[in-house]
């Protein structure tokens, strides 16, 4: 008897883990675009003088997921563009943001442990990891993100509409 009830806790513990695993431990962190491609097109380095544009993508341990798009001005500043916020997932091979449908394997690729690869639409980006941004630089991205996601109080959607789109 003290046999099975052993042998039934280690299997409640065991499926216990694997359905709490939600994603890939390697894919954990921020990551950010070092280049895309289009289509027929030139690869694009991101982050460089000639291309002033990057993404950063934050993955969370509970699937939480961050998205932006940073972009230097000209006077040398950074301006955050918040994406979107929510949630992925990624396990064995299977990729999905957001709760879309999930990319083919080969779409999204750990190259390595620094590295990764993925294909939207028309467009081949490759990710590098990214462990020295500050957490001060994480926690405001996603910030802005957890804000962009957020409606505007009702007050404030009857004034917009009253103000802006009263024609």
């Amino acid at each position: 008897m003290k046999k099975l009830l052993v042998i039934v806790v280690m299997a409640m513990a065991c499926i216990s883990s694997l359905t709490a695993q939600t994603t890939d431990k390697r894919l954990l962190g921020v990551w950010v675009m070092e280049s895309m491609q289009f289509d027929g097109e030139e690869k694009i380095l991101c982050g460089s003088k000639e291309t002033p544009y990057t993404q950063f993508k934050f993955y969370g341990a509970d699937g939480e997921y961050a998205c932006a798009e940073i972009v230097r001005q000209e006077n040398g500043e950074f301006v955050v563009i918040p994406h979107e916020y929510g949630t992925y997932t990624y396990k064995n091979g299977v990729y999905s943001e957001m709760g879309r449908p999930a990319v083919a394997k080969e779409d999204m690729v750990l190259v390595d442990k620094d590295t990764f690869k993925g294909r939207w639409a028309n467009r081949n980006d490759v990710w590098k990891k990214k462990t020295n941004l500050s957490k001060e630089a994480i926690d405001y991205i996603i910030t802005l993100c957890k804000m962009a996601k957020q409606k505007p109080s009702a007050e404030v959607q009857k004034s917009i509409e009253q103000s802006m789109f009263s024609r």
